[in-house]
């Protein structure tokens, strides 16, 4: 970095006024001078200060010049009002498959709500699954609004297309309501986990190492986590079968996390 002054010497003084160390002096092919710092052993306190003679005056006319890479950074900004200022090296690829992710996110949030609505109907009366949708649902609507976050951050634009009507009805003859239920659900988390690795892979075939960074601490992890999880559910539903055995394993969900 350069600082550049008006033509003058420039030293470092004690506080009592005295000439220590010149910093730069005027040159007679410029009429400025470069600014370097130097150390200065001393007991005093230091001050720097700028003078043809005595430094008598406190420094100023300092100018801060750019670097040439800066100019052209400047250069690349933006003057249209409805163009994005902070987008930089943000592929069309990326802001599109970000978008696709959104959605995704947002039908799976409409299923589990489908859900909730059914197990927490008075004929049902499943509460823990109730709940256990419930807070899926929740949870993808999170993840879809923390992405649209991401898109405005990097200077996208966020574009929301239109969901498809969920089931009503999961009550199934052979697997019973429960089972069929959290089998759909492991199916969804596994689609979820397909877009996000296809949302990755499009990152790292763009360059785009702060969106792959993006999707694998927020993302990547919690997927594993979650189809894990709900594996172990669809199993312990297939083991207790379709009679009071799913009301036990209601209750554990209910009081899971109490």
């Amino acid at each position: 970095m350069l600082l550049r002054a008006p033509s003058a010497a420039i030293s470092v003084s004690n506080s009592r006024g005295e000439n220590l160390v010149p910093l730069f002096s005027a040159s007679s092919s410029s009429s400025s001078s470069i600014l370097r710092l130097s150390p200065v052993r001393n007991g005093g306190g230091l001050i720097v200060s700028a003078s043809k003679g005595a430094n008598t005056r406190p420094l100023t006319g300092v100018v801060f010049e750019p670097f040439e890479e800066v100019k052209k950074e400047l250069s690349l900004i933006p003057t249209a009002p409805q163009v994005s200022l902070a987008r930089q090296k943000y592929s069309d690829a990326c802001e599109a498959a970000i978008n696709e992710q959104i959605n995704v996110e947002y039908n799976v949030s409409y299923v589990y709500h489908s859900m909730f609505a059914y197990f927490d109907r008075d004929n049902v009366a499943l509460k823990g699954l109730a709940k256990f949708f419930k807070e899926s649902s929740e949870e993808e609507r999170d993840h879809a609004e923390k992405l649209m976050e991401y898109q405005n951050k990097r200077g996208g634009r966020v574009t929301l297309e239109s969901m498809i009507k969920p089931l009503c009805e999961y009550d199934n003859e052979q697997k019973g309501d429960a089972l069929y239920a959290m089998e759909l659900a492991l199916s969804l988390e596994k689609l979820t986990n397909e877009k996000l690795l296809h949302l990755h892979k499009v990152a790292e075939e763009n360059g785009d190492v702060q969106l792959t960074e993006f999707v694998e601490s927020e993302y990547l992890g919690e997927q594993v986590e979650a189809i894990k999880k709900i594996s172990e559910y669809v199993a312990q539903l297939r083991r207790v079968g379709k009679g009071h055995g799913v009301w036990h394993f209601d209750q554990m969900l209910l009081h899971e996390g109490a």
